[in-house]
């Protein structure tokens, strides 16, 4: 008689392994997926029932069934062994199974533990059919990598020798994969799975049926490969837009929480439960704590979804001390899946939070990035990194080293991507460089001034392009180093900049300060500092300074920076006058003014100062200069709009006039702030603000 078996799934390699294990010793399988919308996680007893009376006469579970004890019972009593490989925490209670092959069975011995699904599966086929299978040993790398278990000991044996079966692949729906996904044979590792292969195979079951991801894994029909593979990159493509807008949800309901927390729980309406696990894996990667995302079902008064956790917090006990809270739940130490009542949301936050206090685990949740040393730019080299990826394949407890680079000068900073969303850069040390490459930290690239100083984690890798080699850095975390200084100097004020929030806002110029002050935020503050007492008077309320336009003495500027504390200046600088441009009226230019006052009685500035101008030949700005210095030196008289010269007047220096010295500080300070190189400027205001502290 032949036998049917049934293959349930939370991978689909390990699926794969054993469909085609069966297959080689002569048996007939079906295999069936459950979907986790309609069937959840693990052995369901409706689809167990469904599938017995299909002719099924074995189950055997492939990454689940420890916890299914109601399915096996229900398939015992209609007759049908039920065979569990499972390598998911164990309950205190195994189900009543024809067998439970696990690698940590408290009735067996087995040396390593940390199995993952489809590695046990893989050890099942082994002593199935009396041989190692070298065959599978790709679809067990793809597995045992994506599963996020310890890539230490045996799975980093079975990794090892699976990406060389992987690079050499005959799978055709693998080929057609890599193909669309652009991915070269003969670079694929441990990062290609986890970022591109994995994702990709995962996102079929995150967001509907998985069963098609098997087919491409196990098909030999060419046309059928391309069709499933063009399936599976557009489902994965679906499932990136489902993520980031998910965690950028999430990522708002944290900062707007009340209270600071040692484990996030977060649930909302309509996520969609297939990449919650996902987004729980984004939060603890930006927060450095365990994190469980759920999607509410008002319907059922339900909270469903998944948790990702960190190495000092294991996730599994914590949810177990919480059993009474949760309706159903399972996973390990760093993953888990888990549905609620509604009301018992807030329960299992506070209970998670006690968990972790009591257990003394609170005070080792931080966002701290282990490193494993300190390099100088001239030691990240090819050489270096080819040694350390001796240690490859890396994954959980076998992680990729992570150096610091401290005090470094940044350059070449820029968004890049199609969403602007990631950031580069170039790291300069002495002669030394090193490109920089940080996903997710484009808006970084605003908070950096060029020639910045700044501090950065991350792990070395090498760039190959065009036969050339070098190293890189894939960033992890960035410490500015000092005051930022960021240039917005132009003809104009830059219209982006009133969109500024949380700054303080300089304005020397009372025609600005009337003009644009009401177009700041809410959040932000003006400051109108039109004498020496206003000057004294300024305190900054926020770390952000920005100064609109230019001051008429460059003091004032040195002044307010030594008091200030600033972390961030932008320099506007903007010149309403252009004096610098206009210049100091020549000699000759005030000779004529005065021969034609003293030529000419009532003369009408106030309604004929245009003509006035035009006749002279001299710009209207520097005309009404050349008057404001005749009238305080008493060359001329104004009342009413009218001017006359003043008969018998003592002869003055005009370089004597406070008004004459006022504009020669205006020129001197525009000469500065407006256009001197701003290496030049950063360098000057960064040691006034220095001077601070």
């Amino acid at each position: 008689m032949t036998s049917k078996g049934y293959l349930s799934l939370y991978g689909v390699t390990s699926t794969a392994v054993l469909k085609e294990t069966i297959e080689m010793i002569g048996g007939e399988v079906n295999y069936y997926i459950p979907n986790r919308f309609t069937d959840g996680y693990g052995p369901n007893t409706k689809a167990f029932e469904r599938l017995i009376e299909q002719g099924t006469q074995l189950i055997v579970t492939c990454d689940n069934g420890v916890a299914g004890h109601a399915a096996i019972e229900r398939a015992k009593v209609l007759g049908i062994d039920v065979i569990v490989t499972d390598h998911h925490e164990l309950p205190k209670t195994l189900p009543a199974a024809y067998a439970v092959i696990h690698p940590r069975h408290p009735k067996g011995s087995y040396p390593f533990g940390e199995l993952a699904g489809v590695g046990v599966a893989f050890k099942l086929a082994t002593a199935l059919l009396g041989e190692v299978p070298v065959e599978l040993l790709d679809l067990v790398a793809l597995g045992t990598v994506a599963d996020l278990v310890s890539l230490t000991d045996e799975n980093r044996a079975l990794v090892m020798q699976g990406l060389v079966v992987l690079k050499n692949t005959q799978r055709i729906g693998l080929t057609a994969l890599f193909k669309l996904a652009k991915i070269k044979r003969e670079e694929i590792d441990e990062e290609t799975i986890g970022f591109i292969i994995g994702p990709r195979l995962n996102a079929v079951g995150r967001l509907g049926d998985a069963a098609p991801a098997v087919e491409l894994l196990t098909t030999f029909d060419d046309d059928k490969a391309l069709s499933l593979a063009q399936f599976v990159q557009e489902k994965n493509t679906e499932r990136q837009a489902y993520v980031s807008a998910i965690t950028n949800e999430a990522f708002q309901m944290i900062e707007d929480l009340d209270a600071e927390s040692d484990v996030y729980v977060l649930a909302k309406e309509d996520w969609h439960e297939g990449v919650l696990g996902i987004v729980a894996s984004k939060i603890v990667g930006k927060t450095g704590k365990p994190a469980l995302v759920m999607t509410i079902d008002k319907a059922k008064g339900l909270a469903k979804g998944s948790g990702r956790s960190i190495p000092a917090f294991h996730l599994y006990n914590a949810l177990d001390s919480a059993r009474q809270l949760t309706t159903t739940f399972g996973g390990h130490h760093m993953a888990a899946g888990l549905t609620i009542p509604l009301e018992n949301i807030e329960s299992i936050q506070n209970e998670l939070n006690h968990y972790a206090a009591a257990t003394g685990l609170s005070e080792e949740l931080s966002e701290e990035i282990p490193l494993d040393g300190q390099l100088k730019l001239t030691e990240a080299t090819v050489e270096v990194v080819e040694e350390l990826n001796r240690l490859a394949p890396f994954g959980t407890a076998n992680r990729k080293p992570t150096f610091l680079f401290k005090n470094m000068t940044a350059q070449d900073i820029r968004r890049i991507g199609g969403d602007q969303t990631h950031l580069k850069m170039k790291l300069i040390e002495e002669k030394a460089f090193l490109d920089v490459i940080g996903f997710q930290f484009g808006s970084i690239a605003d908070e950096i001034g060029s020639h910045s100083e700044v501090s950065v984690v991350g792990k070395l890798a090498i760039n190959e392009w065009n036969g050339s080699r070098k190293t890189q850095l894939m960033l992890e975390d960035l410490a500015i180093e000092g005051v930022q200084v960021f240039d917005s100097r132009s003809t104009h004020i830059p219209a982006a900049l009133w969109n500024t929030a949380n700054a303080d806002f300089i304005f020397f110029d009372q025609l600005n300060f009337e003009k644009y002050n009401h177009l700041l935020p809410d959040t932000s503050y003006s400051h109108h500092l039109l004498d020496d007492e206003a000057l004294a008077q300024f305190a900054m309320k926020t770390t952000q300074l920005i100064f609109i336009d230019c001051p008429s003495d460059s003091e004032w500027v040195k002044i307010l920076l030594n008091r200030a504390n600033p972390e961030k200046i932008i320099a506007c600088f903007y010149s309403r006058e252009e004096l610098y441009l206009n210049g100091m009226p020549s000699r000759n230019q005030f000779g004529q003014v005065f021969k034609y006052t003293a030529a000419h009685v009532d003369i009408d500035v106030r309604n004929k100062l245009n003509l006035l101008a035009t006749h002279l030949k001299i710009k209207k700005n520097n005309l009404i200069f050349i008057i404001s210095v005749f009238l305080e030196i008493g060359f001329v008289t104004m009342k009413a709009g009218v001017m006359n010269v003043t008969k018998d007047v003592e002869k003055r220096e005009l370089t004597q006039a406070t008004t004459y010295q006022k504009r020669l500080k205006q020129i001197q300070a525009e000469n500065f702030f407006v256009y001197s190189h701003f290496s030049e400027l950063e360098d000057w205001m960064k040691q006034q603000a220095i001077a601070t502290s």
